[in-house]
């Protein structure tokens, strides 16, 4: 068998993501979670990692003189563990093009809504509002385009006329813990990767919307 890909996750909050992660990775995964870098010190989802005994590591931005050199050394503290994938679980930071571009076509991100439809924030509020039918949540890989990277594989939830944002913001989580250890079992696995500004499976183009799925 061959090496499992390294993973480095990136996080800010309570790390729900990255738990469904760590409860996905088994003994035979093709990928393997190597550290988890928080920007706040407070996050839970620090707890999480070192609950798995998986390593991890602090960098507080504030601590920093800009965007840029915060980034700089997320980045020599991410490349200490030679990854084959950074993934995003709750990063609440924007980050610069040099860091993007640094980890082009190994940089996934999930955000909470049907994209492109929804980028940036309070996008359950934003849904309900619309009267929309239909909400859900997006794994992409990042570009330089805040939300707009190409969509790997996409979740999509009914809106009930009991929801709120509440009740919404929950079904999607639920989602998300299921398509985020998709896609990076299948980059793991050598399924998936950015090719020509596409999201390739298998060595075929995904949609726009990415391969859909519903819940």
């Amino acid at each position: 068998m061959s090496e499992p890909c390294n993973v480095v996750v990136l996080i800010s909050g309570s790390g729900s993501n990255l738990q469904a992660l760590i409860d996905q990775q088994e003994a035979s995964s093709p990928s393997r979670i190597r550290a988890v870098i928080s920007n706040r010190g407070d996050a839970y989802g620090l707890q999480r990692a070192q609950q798995a005994g998986i390593e991890t590591r602090v960098l507080e931005h504030g601590h920093f003189a800009d965007r840029a050199a915060f980034d700089a050394a997320l980045m020599e503290a991410i490349d200490a563990h030679a990854p084959g994938l950074v993934v995003l679980a709750g990063f609440m930071r924007i980050l610069t093009p040099a860091f993007v571009r640094h980890y082009e076509g190994r940089l996934l991100n999930i955000h909470p809504s049907l994209l492109p439809r929804y980028k940036g924030l309070d996008t359950h509020r934003r849904v309900l509002e619309a009267g929309d039918a239909e909400h859900g949540c997006s794994v992409h890989f990042v570009t330089e385009e805040l939300d707009g990277g190409p969509v790997v594989v996409q979740a999509t939830v009914a809106v009930e006329p009991a929801d709120d944002v509440e009740r919404l913001a929950q079904r999607i989580h639920a989602a998300e813990h299921r398509i985020y250890p998709l896609a990076v079992r299948w980059f793991g696995e050598g399924r998936l990767r950015l090719q020509d500004g596409r999201a390739m499976l298998d060595g075929q183009p995904l949609p726009e919307t990415g391969f859909p799925l519903r819940f």
